[in-house]
């Protein structure tokens, strides 16, 4: 039995790392592990908190920017005097929690690859070898995936990515989410990892109406003949969230509404002239990009005639109260959601995928490049945006061909009105998904 420290930026929330912490911990728990949860933000679970190691706190977004964008606020001296001064502050409270928690092994999520805190990962890789403990990183993103770029800004911050993202240790496991990642962390690395996919638990009772959930729909404002197009995603621009905008003013067509109307839903409500096709945010909607972007979906949506709703302040990892107001689990966003969107650009792996399949929710996608290298060829039906962009509008949101997403939003109608095939489909995929993306099978790959 191991004390197992897993570190990260936050858990506890609703993006796919922190969501993908859930999953290990309860299936290394089940193994019989002790596992101690330490972030800078602990959102909904029990945990160590070490608020410096946030990504979202001033000094740890200033670091990141000057380290891979920048060096605009520090000269180079000033820029070495600051991680020194964060990576000590980091690694004292990082020896408080080894030493309490007796951890024996850690389990770093991110924090030597995407390094949004450049101190951390230093102060990490410091203290774990100060302590001699064991360690797997789970690397689900790396810092040069970026789809805005880096460009490493002095010779310190070369140093950083050379030496600590990831760090080269043979007390390391390394663990990759997907095949590309694999082969690009050898060749720039020459650290060989281990693939292992995102999972799912697809054994577990089925999301469905109840007590807590059944005034959701009532809540967010829809009513029963409206249609629930649900995007889970976090609003960053690599989710190419203006294409699901682009899908449903397709969707949302006379010609469509007409179809919808003739056949009504799939689950025997009716559709008419005043039911509305609304666009629900459900994620994490601040951009930690640009900050721009959210603003530009709105605008967007605005100009298209598209209505969108943003319940992120509705919806948490777990249900609880604030101030006597409900706030619902995530999971219960897909109990009423009739369709989803998932058009990312890039992921890593791709969670919602995966929640849209247990749901048994027919769903919408871009064919991202680990889609295809990894995904694709299991069977997995979806309407399909192609794999490819047509270019950029003047906000700079991304393009695909028009006849492309009319057929995407024709296939739509299909599983909209068509029970049958709209069975077919989610229970097909959901094979799929048992097949290759179970918690089981991630206990093969946790032995």
């Amino acid at each position: 039995m191991k004390r197992i420290g897993v570190i990260h930026y936050r858990v506890g929330g609703t993006d796919g790392v922190a969501l993908e912490i859930d999953k290990w911990k309860q299936v290394l728990e089940e193994m019989g592990h002790q596992v101690h949860l330490c972030a800078g933000d602990l959102g909904t679970v029990e945990g160590t908190l070490i608020k410096e190691i946030h990504h979202h706190l001033p000094a740890a977004k200033r670091l990141y920017r000057n380290t891979f964008i920048a060096l605009s606020d520090y000269d180079e001296t000033a820029y070495n005097s600051e991680v020194a001064s964060q990576v000590e502050s980091i690694s004292v409270k990082l020896r408080k929690f080894i030493v309490e928690k007796k951890i024996d092994f850690l389990i770093p999520q991110n924090v030597w690859s995407v390094a949004a805190s450049p101190a951390l990962s230093v102060a990490l890789t410091r203290v774990m070898r100060e302590f001699q403990l064991p360690a797997v990183a789970h690397n689900h993103d790396f810092y040069w995936e970026r789809v805005d770029g880096v460009a490493l800004t002095c010779a310190k911050a070369l140093e950083i990515a050379d030496k600590y993202l990831p760090p080269r240790d043979q007390q390391i496991q390394h663990v990759v989410i997907n095949t590309l990642a694999q082969r690009e962390l050898s060749a720039r690395k020459g650290i060989e990892a281990t693939v292992v996919p995102n999972v799912f638990d697809f054994e577990s009772d089925r999301w469905l109406p109840d007590e807590y959930n059944r005034d959701f729909r009532q809540r967010i404002g829809l009513r029963d003949g409206d249609l629930f197009i649900l995007q889970a995603t976090r609003i960053v621009p690599r989710k190419g969230i203006e294409l699901a905008i682009d899908f449903v003013k397709a969707l949302d067509s006379p010609k469509r509404r007409a179809v919808l109307q003739e056949r009504g839903l799939y689950d025997g409500r009716p559709f008419n002239e005043n039911s509305r096709i609304v666009l629900v945010f459900a994620g994490h909607a601040v951009d930690e990009v640009t900050g721009l972007y959210r603003g530009r979906l709105e605008r967007k949506a605005e100009k298209l005639g598209i209505e969108t709703l943003f319940i992120e302040d509705l919806v948490a990892g777990r249900r609880h109260s604030i101030n006597g107001q409900k706030v619902y689990s995530f999971w219960d966003t897909y109990v009423y959601a009739d369709f989803v969107t998932y058009p990312s650009l890039w992921e890593g792996w791709g969670n919602q995928l995966l929640e849209a399949i247990r749901a048994r929710l027919p769903f919408l996608l871009f064919e991202y490049p680990v889609y295809i290298s990894d995904i694709r060829d299991k069977g997995i039906q979806a309407a399909s945006l192609g794999s490819k962009l047509q270019g950029r509008d003047n906000l700079g949101l991304a393009q695909v061909a028009q006849p492309i997403i009319e057929k995407a939003a024709d296939q739509a109608v299909e599983l909209l009105t068509n029970n049958q095939l709209r069975q077919q489909m989610v229970e097909q995929n959901l094979r799929i998904g048992r097949q290759n993306y179970s918690l089981e099978s991630l206990h093969g790959y946790l032995v």
